[in-house]
């Protein structure tokens, strides 16, 4: 005995019709909630990667000046573009900017501040981004030489002080806030 196929002739209910588009809609939201928190993540992420790649950048060069008798030299990273220690800068950067050139940077960008002596990065997703700065969204950081003033001058001088590293830290807290 064979198994009948169905009529599709007569069509669907409506109430099946109706339990079709409910499952639909569920896994549609589910869907765009995972893809947004993936979105999220992936700028998060991709920010956390370019700080990484610039903090290794800086203490390549403390490490070469070190190695080559220049010590003293280490202070100049101090407030510098970290941005100019790589041999290929990240697609979104924007370069050195100051003034009125900062504010039509587009989210999802890094730029210099010359005048601050500053990296900023615009943050895209905006809605889960916190920070304690007033304005667009952002974060900011600074090269720093971390040194014991053991004379008190608060410059870094090698026959004085101890050096202790070069880190790119932010000037403010910030936080990512994860998609629910």
């Amino acid at each position: 005995m064979r198994p009948r196929t169905p009529d599709l002739s007569q069509g669907f209910s409506l109430l099946e019709l109706v339990v079709v588009v409910a499952i639909v809609a569920v896994l549609m939201a589910v869907a765009v909630s995972k893809y947004l928190a993936l979105v999220v993540d992936a700028e998060r992420v991709a920010m956390e990667s370019v700080l990484s790649t610039l903090r290794t950048a800086v203490n390549m060069k403390m490490a070469e000046d070190i190695v080559e008798g220049r010590i003293n030299d280490v202070r100049l990273l101090e407030n510098s573009n970290p941005m100019d220690r790589l041999s290929q800068t990240p697609s979104n950067y924007a370069g050195e900017l100051g003034g009125t050139e900062t504010a039509g940077v587009p989210s999802g960008t890094w730029y210099f501040d010359r005048a601050e002596h500053t990296l900023v990065y615009r943050v895209h997703n905006v809605n889960y981004f916190q920070t304690v700065l007033e304005g667009l969204p952002r974060a900011r950081f600074r090269v720093r030489v971390l040194f014991q003033d053991r004379d008190g001058d608060r410059v870094f001088d090698a026959a004085k002080d101890k050096l202790e590293g070069v880190v790119v830290t932010p000037l403010e807290p910030y936080r990512w806030l994860s998609y629910e």
